[in-house]
Parts: structure tokens; sequence; C-alpha cells
């Protein structure tokens, strides 16, 4: 028997060091930090500075070394004495060292390169519009859990009421003044809550395992409800203009504008010369024409006629544009309506929200009164089972706009592209 309650006592400790307590702030500040989804959006920006280094690198010099070692069946020669000189070596080497510089091209390395640094900035965005997605799904999963815990209370107090009517029925049942309809109509409220009780049960694993994935936990989780899910919310026009242009997928939108007017930039350099510089040592054993010498060369070379390619490319670039023109302009429609919609939908959370309180203050009231009359036996179990079901519906009513409210505050700073600054949280 001591053995049991020792294996009780560390399975429970186990339990509960496995636990992990969290409150809104630190579950954001976590998953900037360890939430996979964001992770591989950095590492999108660590792809792209890449790529502005290589095209920085085809603009810079080059030097190469080549050499070989060759057998050749005839040896040439030609001249006598210290006239002599072999051009065909029996056994020949030779080596050279050769330094490149592009010197002109058209401008297109450099416009390739002004494209790749807009690819960073593009990539930077893109982070902070997945660091903002993932913090509305974490903090949606932490409220969720919230909304659960609220749920399960609920359902508790509301078989509460449920045995607070079967033990009335059941003292008027003895006393013969009721059915035994009566007491059972109160045992199947109470089943019913108890159904209510495991869904709520059910729903708040399903939000604490979604909340572990985001965070890299493992173990149980616990929460506290937060005094406000988000600050104050400033006027309609501030946050359509902080969305218009601030809004990660609108500044993607305007930089892929940028990178489009490059593009065409760059297709037309195709009809401009390309200027290269060439300087090389050479050291070979053969002496004609000479043993070692060294060279620099300007080379050039100049499109005449590329029968319309360039041109084609030109267009296609220019097609791009426009699409990409058009794009941001969709972008920014899109921000625009989608605050003023997440401020619709904030506006009928909170009617909801208001009118479920009163629901509920009403609700209340008809209980209270409904079940005095019961116990008098001025009313019958029918009433009150009516209204229990009344008060125990707009107590979830309560908890639900609740949830509805939080969430819709936190999606208008989403669509406002202001959601770390608004929970606090550095990117």
């Amino acid at each position: 028997m001591k053995r049991f309650f020792w294996i009780a006592a560390a399975l429970a400790a186990t339990t509960a060091s496995a636990q992990t307590h969290l409150t809104l702030q630190e579950a954001l500040g976590r998953a900037m930090q360890v939430n996979n989804t964001v992770e591989r959006a950095r590492a999108e920006i660590k792809v792209q500075d890449e790529n502005r280094r290589f095209l920085l690198s085809q603009v810079l010099p080059r030097v190469t070394a080549t050499g070989s070692a060759i057998r050749n069946s005839e040896e040439v020669a030609f001249g006598s004495g210290s006239d002599a000189r072999t051009i065909l070596p029996g056994n020949d080497w030779n080596y050279r060292v050769v330094l490149s510089q592009p010197v002109y091209a058209g401008n297109r390395e450099r416009r390739a390169y002004e494209q790749a640094k807009i690819g960073v900035a593009s990539a930077r965005e893109s982070v902070f519009g997945t660091e903002d997605a993932v913090l509305l799904r974490v903090a949606s999963n932490y409220l969720g859990v919230v909304n659960a815990d609220a749920l399960i209370d609920i359902e508790k107090r509301n078989i509460e009421l449920a045995d607070k009517q079967r033990a009335q029925a059941q003292a008027f049942y003895e006393a013969g003044e009721v059915t035994k309809v009566d007491v059972l109509r109160a045992e199947t409220a109470i089943k019913g809550a108890q159904r209510l009780l495991a869904a709520a049960q059910q729903s708040r694993e399903n939000a604490v395992s979604r909340l572990r994935a985001d965070l890299d936990l493992d173990g149980e989780i616990t929460v506290d409800r937060p005094a406000a899910a988000a600050p104050p919310l400033p006027d309609e026009q501030t946050l359509v203009a902080r969305a218009v242009g601030a809004r990660p997928d609108v500044v993607i939108a305007e930089n892929n504008v940028k990178s489009a007017d490059l593009e065409v930039r760059k297709q037309r350099g195709f009809w401009l010369p390309v200027v290269t510089f060439d300087a090389g040592f050479i050291n070979q054993k053969s002496a004609f024409p000479a043993s070692r010498y060294g060279y620099g060369a300007f080379r050039f070379t100049v499109p005449l006629f590329q029968s319309g390619e360039v041109g084609a490319r030109v267009a296609q670039a220019k097609d791009r544009e426009e699409q990409a023109r058009l794009s941001l302009e969709d972008a920014k429609i899109g921000a625009r309506e989608d605050v003023r919609q997440a401020l619709v939908d904030l506006h009928a959370a909170e009617t909801s929200l208001q009118l479920a309180r009163e629901q509920l203050a009403a609700a209340e009231a008809e209980y209270a009164e409904a079940f005095e009359r019961y116990r008098a036996q001025e009313a019958t179990s029918v009433d009150v089972a009516v209204s229990e079901t009344s008060l125990a519906d707009a107590r979830r009513a309560v908890a639900a706009e609740t949830l509805n409210r939080d969430l819709s505050q936190l999606r208008v700073w989403y669509a406002a592209g202001a959601l770390k600054d608004a929970v606090g949280v550095k990117p």
C-alpha cells in the first residue's frame, strides 16, 4: 500500500512539473522565439541576402589561374646559336594568371543588384506578416483555452442548478406533492449539463493542443484571462492610413512595382554595348613569341541586330510592371476594406456581448423568481426547467460573445498591420 501511494505521489509531482502557466503576453512572446513558421520566414531573409551577395559578385573582379604540361611527339625550332627559338618543345609547360573585370553592361548588373536588395526588404516584410499571422493564431488559441475554462465553469454551475432542482423535486416527491416526473426531469437536466461539460473539456484540450504546437511546449497548460486582449482602438481613419501605408502585403506590393520598373530598365540594357577589361600574365617554356609576358585589354561587344528579341522582353517587362501596379492597387483596396469589415464585425460583437449580458441579467432574475415560486408550489417544474435552460443559454452566450469580442479586437489590429504594437511584442 505504501508503495502504491509513493508511485501516485511521484506521478502527481511529474504532472505538476510538466504543467506550464502562461499569460497572454508570455504566450505571444514565446511564439516569436520558437514558432517554426516564424523561423522559416526569417530564414528566407538569409536566402535573399545571399542572392544579393551573389549578384554583387558578378560585378567584382575575378582572378583565375590555368596551366598545362604537354608531351609532344616532335620538337620544332628555328635559328641557331643565341638566336635559336624553340616553338614546339618536346616537353612543354605553361601557366597564366588572368584578371577579368566587367566595366559596363548597360547597367544590367546594377539593376539586378537593386532588385536583390528589394527582395531582401520584401522578405523582411513577409516575416512581419508571418509574425502577425502567428500572433493572431496564438492569441486565438490562447483565448480559446480561456473561453473553454469559462464554459467548464458555466457547465459546473449549471449542474449545480440542476442538482438544486432535483433536490427540491425529490423533497416534494417524498412528501407526495409531485410525481416522479419532476425528479426525472431534473435528472435529465443534470445529464444534459454533464454532456455539455464533457464537450467543453474536449474543446479545451483541442485548444491547448494547438497552443502547444505553436509554442513548442509539452504537458498541461494553464492560462489567465487577460484584462484586455488589446488596447483601445484609434479612429477608423488612423487605422486605414496605417493599413494602406505600412501593412506587409501592401509594402511587398510596392516593392514588386519597384522591382518591375527595374526589370524594364534592365531589359533595355541589352540594347547597349558590353565592355570588359582583362589583364594577365603568361609564363611558358616555349620562347616564341616570348617565354613570359603580360597583357591588358578592353573588350567590347556591340549588339547591332537581335531580331526583335530585346524589344519583346522590354514589352513583356512593361506588362509585368502594369500587373504589379494593379496588384498594388488591389492590395491597398483590400487593406482598407479589411479594416472597415473588421470594425463592422467588432461593432456587431460588442453589441451582441451587451445584449448577452442583458439577457443574462434577465435570465438570472427569471430563474430566481421561478424557483422561489416552485418552492412555494406556485409554479411547476416545467417553469423551472424553462428558466434554468434560459439561464444556462445566457451564460454560454456571454462567454461566446466575450470571446468573439476579444478576437474581433485583435482582427482589427491585424487588418491594420499593427498587431505587434497592439499586444506589445517586439519583432
